[in-house]
């Protein structure tokens, strides 16, 4: 039995560390205002391909990065606290933190394309909504940051947990790709091929560019100025 497998591939790797960069810098650049803005929506357009990215790779990518491992982990709570936890991967509690991440993220993204800052910053698709609904996901897009922090901490605080004191290293098997093995029954990850790799980003690239062709298109255009009758 060899003392390490194959855990984490490259892709999700690339996705997670680039993931984490940009979503940091979103919030920063968020948070900052005034002539960031413009790159705080240029930031979470590359966060809307990134979480498309890792959709798709659920799907087509190897073994534990799977959604269907991932679900499946979530219903190992009784498992994992009765010390019966057998899996290789994200244990229960990781998964939720993979799920809550993601789906807060994707609230975040979603709400920032119709969202305006009152001033001089509009999400893409913020024509398409009514001035109504757009302060509406406004201020829940400004709200929803300090849940989105809270998550972060606890995240931090996990590796932190489970890396000092568990003596599980977390963040070198995000870096390398490899694990101790733990258990027997645990294997090496399989799949996630250049097709499937190459399918993921075409996809992720379609839907930003998809975004910002309806965006100029809905977005209205400028008055016209009127010719000056001055001679």
């Amino acid at each position: 039995m060899s003392g390490h497998i194959k855990l984490w591939d490259v892709p999700l790797r690339l996705f997670h560390w680039l993931f984490a960069g940009t979503v940091i810098a979103a919030i920063t650049t968020g948070w900052l205002g005034g002539s960031l803005m413009p790159w705080h929506g240029r930031l979470g357009l590359l966060v809307l391909g990134l979480l498309v990215f890792r959709l798709v790779w659920g799907f087509v990518g190897s073994t534990y990065a799977r959604w269907s491992r991932i679900f499946a982990a979530t219903v190992g709570v009784k498992d994992y606290l009765q010390g019966n936890w057998r899996e290789a991967g994200h244990n229960p509690f990781g998964a939720f933190s993979v799920l809550a991440m993601l789906l807060l993220v994707s609230f975040q993204v979603t709400s920032g394309l119709m969202a305006t800052d009152d001033i001089a910053f509009q999400g893409p698709l913020y024509a398409l909504v009514s001035s109504e609904t757009g302060s509406l996901l406004s201020g829940l897009h400004r709200q929803a940051k300090w849940l989105l922090l809270v998550l972060i901490g606890m995240h931090i605080a996990a590796i932190g947990y489970y890396t000092l004191v568990m003596r599980r290293p977390l963040v070198r098997a995000m870096i390398a790709g490899r694990a101790i093995r733990e258990h027997p029954t645990q294997q090496d990850a399989r799949g996630g091929s250049l097709v499937a790799v190459a399918l993921a980003i075409a996809l992720a690239v379609g839907c930003v560019w998809g975004v910002q062709s309806v965006g100029d298109w809905a977005r209205p255009e400028p008055a016209a100025v009127a010719p000056s009758l001055d001679w």
